[in-house]
């Protein structure tokens, strides 16, 4: 073992890392992040600049989505079978990034320069998106197959998603208030304006946040800190292994990829609605996100540090997973019965009525317990292959990583379309709902329904899937106690 090395290592082949580090490397996800949240509005860029239909806006949301899980297994194989002078993650990460932000450029600065035919540019844009999501895949494969060598402390790996959960409050409540402010301003969200001001913001913010990552990880993104300590070969058939008796990432996807599909199908449009026709404020939206998500985030940072680092990843999302029902059925309740119109005064102003009051104070609880299950996925995948490693010998992190990915993905493409569909059932099926839109009563249930009842069936799948999560606290010191076994005899040999 090198000096360099050696010093992050303690008893037991235990290896950590700086504390800073691991908050740098949580910046990964916030760099793809940044276009995920771009790209949820994407469906108002096709229908107001491209000129498409609500219904098959929704589709490319869904036929991208599927794209981008079909390619995920490939490159993790490339993944697992890179070990070069750059380290194994890396370079992912500085390629991904480039395609993400040339692509997205051409996506929304070129499409609507193009003839005024909708067919040109809609294929046009399928072609480019394409070629971005190749983009966002090889940039989001690293953030969970560097989770391996970043740390294997059962103390220090969840504190991974205490950072995440804080970037991710703050993405959020920034982008959200930026995407209600701009709409406001010019009038409609489908306005290529509006996309040019988010583009700047998010690829620029990217680019930042995976430059530090780059700098956190570089000194853990050698072999020493991989799987078994030494470059062990994979093939397809270990894949084929993986998938028919790990347990563990099994039951991960099923639990993650539940839940991915019901958050997403909370669309910002369904957000939208709630602010802007439901409660008639679309500034609101904004306004809230202010006053709930440095709580949020605090309880959040709290949880996942109290709860996940004592009680293990398992019971953590458990926790999470029961608190989240609950607290989704309060806030159905609370759309469904009490008066959003009462939170915005005359001048347009937030009031602090009974209905905002309860909103603030179960919006803070449910993003808690939301992202102490939603969160600790990310590290709970490390744990899996930490698991393949002991059950196997086999170091498959990029497999790992898109494996759940690639199903994840396949599941939560149907969102948009489930969105779109909703909507376009109760009548809007040339255009999505707006800040203009006029209340209805069908409205008002679809939109509840979308952005709460499909949390909680969400959130009931991942009770079932937890039972069947053989990955416990006490599970995996046993097995960091055998690949620290396997280590050694690695690091003798060598």
């Amino acid at each position: 073992m090198s000096e360099k090395s050696s010093k992050y290592y303690g008893e037991n082949g235990i290896h950590r890392v700086p504390l800073w580090r691991i908050g740098g490397f949580a910046m990964n996800n916030l760099a793809t992040n940044c276009y995920l949240f771009l790209m949820s509005y994407v469906a108002y860029y096709l229908t107001g600049v491209v000129g498409v239909a609500v219904v098959t806006a929704s589709s490319f949301s869904m036929m991208m989505r599927i794209w981008d899980g079909v390619t995920d297994p490939f490159i993790g194989f490339i993944v697992d079978r890179t070990n070069g002078k750059f380290g194994k993650n890396r370079p992912f990460m500085v390629i991904g990034n480039v395609i993400l932000f040339t692509c997205s450029f051409v996506m929304f600065h070129v499409t609507g320069k193009l003839p005024e035919n909708t067919g040109i540019r809609y294929a046009f844009f399928i072609v480019v998106a394409a070629v971005f999501y190749i983009g966002y895949t090889f940039q989001c494969v690293v953030t969970k197959s560097a989770q391996t060598c970043l740390t294997n402390d059962p103390k220090q790996r969840p504190l991974f998603s205490v950072f995440d959960a804080v970037y991710i409050v703050v993405l959020m409540t920034g982008l959200s208030m930026l995407s209600a402010n701009l709409a406001a301003k010019y009038g409609s969200m489908a306005d290529a304006r509006v996309f040019h001001v988010m583009w700047m913001f998010c690829a620029f913010a990217s680019i930042i946040c995976t430059t530090i990552a780059i700098i956190s990880i570089a000194p853990k993104d050698r072999t020493e800190f991989y799987g078994t300590g030494k470059v062990v070969k994979v093939g397809l058939k270990d894949y084929w292994d993986t998938l028919k008796n790990n347990r563990a990432i099994q039951m991960l996807v099923v639990s993650a990829s539940s839940d991915k599909l019901a958050a997403t199908t909370k669309t910002s449009t369904v957000t939208l609605v709630l602010f802007a026709v439901l409660a008639g404020n679309v500034t609101l939206q904004g306004t809230m996100q202010g006053f709930t998500s440095i709580p949020t985030m605090i309880l959040s940072v709290l949880a996942i540090s109290g709860l996940a680092t004592r009680l293990g990843m398992r019971k953590a999302m458990l926790i999470g997973s029961i608190g989240g029902i609950i607290l989704n059925a309060s806030l159905a309740l609370l759309w469904l019965f009490g008066d959003p119109k009462s939170m915005s005064g005359p001048d347009g102003g937030l009031v602090w009525s009974g209905f905002a009051i309860l909103y603030v104070v179960l919006t803070i609880l449910t993003g808690m317990f939301q992202n102490l299950s939603g969160n600790i996925v990310i590290p709970m995948t490390a744990d899996c292959a930490d698991y393949e490693v002991y059950r196997t010998g086999k170091y498959v992190p990029g497999m790992m990583g898109t494996l759940f990915s690639f199903v994840d993905k396949i599941i939560s493409s149907l969102a948009p379309m489930i969105a779109g569909l909703a909507f376009a059932a109760i009548g809007f099926k040339d255009a999505l709902p707006d800040v203009s839109t006029p209340y209805s009563t069908s409205l008002h249930y679809v939109s509840v329904f979308l952005a709460h009842g499909m949390i909680i069936l969400g959130l009931l799948c991942n009770l079932v899937a937890l039972k069947f999560y053989p990955l416990t606290k006490e599970k995996m010191e046993e097995i960091q106690d055998e690949i620290a076994a396997i280590k050694a005899k690695a690091m003798q040999e060598a």
